[in-house]
């Protein structure tokens, strides 16, 4: 069934928790972190530094938790050519409460297309592509006014003047969500006029790849 925007909430949270070293990470459908104590529980969302990079700075709904292990949900770490065996070793954090936006308007975002190189031989008529990555993911919004001085404006204003690493997470309706690893860019000059509420707008920039969960 398709979805809509409409109705979904924005919230953003810092990685707060105390660094727990991760030993390892297997090459598995769903990656298996190795975390002595690490106190996580079913649910909780992380970010996790990694020898592997692209799983480096990103962030994750974590499961099936034992005292010392949790498995990364939805994260295949199968190709060792990308994650070669016994690298992914770094650090995990929990992240700390997620504080919801109110009062957004027009919410865009754009990047996380996949790049190609287009290339021919002297020889062929035809022009061959590679894939190369993934493009850098931006957001942004407009955010009314009048919600300076609460919890989630004064946060945003927080990590805009310390450039902190943050997690963004959207809620849809149906309640699936999505991860953004990213940083913040709050420009407090107002906009609008006399047909349009004023708004200050928000900026995101992608520090990884986002992750969805049903």
């Amino acid at each position: 069934m398709a979805q809509l925007l409409a109705g979904a909430t924005f919230s953003f949270a810092q990685a707060t928790g105390a660094a727990k070293t991760v030993s390892g990470v297997t090459n598995a459908v769903e990656a298996v972190v190795s975390a002595t104590a690490h106190g996580l529980a079913n649910g909780d969302i992380v970010w996790l530094t990694s020898g592997w990079a692209n799983l480096n700075r990103r962030a994750f709904r974590v499961k099936s938790i034992t005292a010392d292990t949790f498995v990364l949900e939805g994260m295949n770490t199968t190709n060792t050519s990308i994650y070669p065996t016994g690298g992914g070793a770094g650090e995990v954090r929990k992240a700390g409460q997620f504080t919801q936006i109110s009062g957004v308007m027009n919410p865009n975002s754009s990047g996380g297309d996949p790049k190609t190189i287009n290339y021919r031989f002297v020889e062929m008529l035809s022009e061959l592509t590679l894939n190369d990555g993934f493009s850098a993911v931006s957001r942004s919004m407009e955010i009314d006014v009048d919600q300076m001085g609460t919890p989630g404006y004064e946060l945003l204003k927080s990590l805009t003047e310390n450039d902190g690493e943050c997690i963004m997470k959207t809620t849809l309706r149906s309640g699936s969500i999505q991860l953004l690893p990213c940083k913040l860019a709050l420009n407090e000059e107002m906009t609008g006029g006399t047909s349009a509420p004023l708004a200050v707008k928000l900026s995101v920039s992608g520090t990884n790849r986002s992750l969805r969960y049903a």
